[in-house]
């Protein structure tokens, strides 16, 4: 997935760099050890840090899941009061642009996401860090869900928990969007 960011603040690749960087040094991690530690380049990481690079949603997850801390932590995404509007909130898109996922609000270990999955496709999400607990309500359409080998069927409104650790695989069986909404857990870990 790359980032891509709607409205006022288009510098979003620059404070991902900026809290990476702050929170790899409170670790005491050195770039090349982190690199090593979560199988990312350090090459990559280095372009992260200055802001230079566009990471997929995969790379921000090893990122996070190395520091411990979760993808809003890591987008710096707070206020007393947020308001996310569709058309100007962050998209995080796979690099098909099969599936889009927009950051909504994060609070007290808990990341709220808006979904979109295109007709007829798939996305496959890597396995998240331990303890990590998802929950995904399907808002409009329908949702095939494989949650390590068992597949689940889900219809509007229908809802689903499963533990975020487990290879997971989205698919849109029809022709419709689906509009998904996502809640991950970190209170777990």
């Amino acid at each position: 997935m790359n980032i891509e960011h709607f409205g006022e603040d288009g510098d979003i690749g620059k404070r991902i760099g900026a809290n990476l960087r702050q929170y790899r040094m409170s670790k005491g991690m050195s770039i090349e050890a982190f690199a090593k530690q979560i199988g990312v380049s350090k090459l990559t990481l280095i372009k992260i840090e200055q802001g230079e690079a566009n990471p997929t949603l995969s790379v921000i997850w090893k990122i996070a899941d190395g520091l411990k801390i979760s993808i809003s932590a890591l987008l710096s995404m707070e206020s007393n009061v947020s308001i996310v509007r569709k058309k100007d909130g962050l998209q995080l898109k796979s690099s098909d642009e099969v599936f889009v996922a927009e950051p909504l609000f994060r609070s007290n270990g808990f990341e709220l996401y808006r979904g979109y999955l295109k007709p007829n496709s798939e996305y496959i999400s890597e396995a998240h860090q331990p303890g990590v607990i998802e929950f995904v309500t399907v808002m409009s359409g329908q949702l095939m869900i494989d949650v390590d080998g068992d597949m689940h069927h889900l219809n509007e409104h229908d809802s689903i928990r499963f533990k975020g650790d487990l290879l997971h695989t989205y698919s849109n069986p029809t022709s419709d969007l689906t509009v998904l909404h996502f809640v991950i857990s970190y209170h777990n870990f």
